[in-house]
């Protein structure tokens, strides 16, 4: 089976802004990190705020950030949720061409199991489990995640300060 580019640029684009979690992330920067188009990359961004995966802020400090935890974000809804059509092949859809061998056929009947193999895989899987590694994900994606460890730190200090 072969993901949509949107269903891939989603998660892509989820991996990105879960690896910032402290960020307001903007398309541009998420394009450029992967070297995909940013037409595409608005598209993917609108879809994920619609499925409440995202929050996107229009303006100057605009950009997009996770609207859950990666632990609440799980891949195989996810993908259910970015995929159109889950055809392995033409006789699994619906008002395609009839195959010869349709009606002694168990081909379909294996193709439905494989794809709820797959499918399962996806369902044990969340963006946390993804994004585990950040500290190695950061560099590969253009990301000093010094910087970014130590925002957390400085914003920590100042919470302690306040209290």
């Amino acid at each position: 089976m072969r993901m949509t580019l949107h269903t891939d640029y989603a998660l892509r684009m989820l991996i990105y802004v879960a690896t910032r979690p402290d960020k307001m992330c903007t398309v541009n920067e998420v394009a450029s990190a992967y070297d995909l188009s940013r037409n595409h990359l608005l598209k993917v961004a609108q879809t994920l705020r619609d499925l409440g995966l995202v929050e996107t802020t229009r303006g100057r400090s605009g950009g997009i950030r996770l609207a859950k935890v990666p632990e609440e974000i799980a891949v195989g809804a996810l993908v259910r949720a970015t995929e159109e059509e889950f055809l392995l092949a033409e006789c699994m859809q619906a008002g395609g061409r009839a195959c010869a061998i349709s009606p002694a056929c168990r081909l379909k009947g294996m193709l439905h199991e494989a794809l709820g193999a797959f499918l399962a895989v996806l369902d044990k899987y969340t963006l946390a489990d993804i994004v585990e590694n950040r500290a190695s994900l950061g560099p590969l994606l253009g990301i000093d995640t010094a910087a970014v460890h130590q925002a957390k730190e400085a914003k920590g200090e100042q919470e302690c300060y306040r209290n």
